[in-house]
């Protein structure tokens, strides 16, 4: 096997990898202040990712720039949607909140499939088919703008949580609700910015999924099995487990390709979290719950 191939591959799925990090991200955040796997969390990727094809086919405007549009409108959903329903449910029992996400998905596939149909839709660019040459290594030019807007939304995300007093907010809350809430931390707040602010990345993740690969509404349970594996590798509630892990699912997906048939990178992938969590049950960056008795 030529070693340029292997490096195409390497490319390809750092590329790749990006993006996918950028789609789970939203998802660990929302882990990590509400302990609650959002299952609607692809379901909202794919309704992002219709909304740029709309306005891409209908007004022209580029799906990456749409990125500028969907994220406020997610913002402001994912605020509303856990102000009203999900915190109510939460105080409750979290298992409601999960079977309410579920239950969000379902209603956000048939909500798709009446306004859009059940075909697979693709957004197709000008430069969906351009690419340069670096040597004997091709890089198409869609996939380095996906993995660039990833990179710039997931930098954004990084320095909120890391320079702001909102970010720090977060982080405390994260950690700890109850000392947080004694330091003078606004927990419920906090936590629904926090939805609101995963939602809206999730958002972002949307029209980059549509220039990349074809969709339609059922394709958000083959998109939310990937990213909760993503989230579960890196660690629940890492992002920077679920950036490292992001990657490695890429890199997977990509020589698995070089090397075996097409149907095995997904076994691959599921190989490697099995082995990972079989040493670190935790995932790569995840911490160990410890409960009193």
């Amino acid at each position: 096997m030529n070693a340029h191939l292997l490096i195409q591959a390497v490319v390809l799925g750092l590329l790749a990898g990006g993006v996918y990090a950028l789609m789970a991200s939203g998802l660990t955040l929302i882990f990590g202040v509400m302990r609650v796997v959002n299952v609607a969390h692809a379901a909202m990727i794919l309704t992002a990712a219709y909304v740029s094809w709309v306005l891409f086919t209908t007004f022209g405007l580029d799906p990456i720039a749409s990125i500028l549009v969907v994220m406020p409108a997610f913002f402001v959903g994912g605020a509303l949607g856990q102000r009203f329903v999900l915190r109510h449910l939460g105080d409750r029992d979290m298992t409601l909140t999960v079977l309410v996400s579920f239950g969000i998905a379902i209603i956000l596939e048939g909500l798709q499939g009446s306004i859009w149909s059940s075909n697979f839709q693709a957004i197709n660019t000008s430069y969906a088919q351009s690419s340069f040459a670096i040597g004997d290594v091709y890089v198409p030019l869609v996939r380095l703008i996906a993995a660039g807007a990833a990179l710039v939304v997931l930098g954004g995300l990084f320095l909120l949580l890391t320079r702001s007093n909102l970010g720090r907010a977060i982080r405390a809350t994260t950690q700890d609700p109850r000392t947080a809430a004694l330091v003078g931390v606004n927990v419920e707040q906090v936590t629904m910015i926090a939805f609101a602010i995963g939602v809206s990345v999730a958002a972002a993740g949307g029209p980059l999924l549509g220039v990349l690969f074809s969709f339609y509404p059922a394709t958000q349970w083959l998109w939310i099995g990937k990213l909760l594996a993503i989230v579960v590798l890196g660690g629940m509630g890492s992002l920077r487990g679920t950036f490292v892990a992001a990657m490695i699912l890429g890199l997977a997906e990509q020589i698995a390709a070089v090397y075996l048939p097409l149907d095995w990178a997904p076994l691959v992938f599921l190989m490697v979290l099995f082995g990972v969590l079989i040493v670190r049950p935790q995932g790569l960056f995840g911490s160990v719950a410890r409960e009193s008795l």
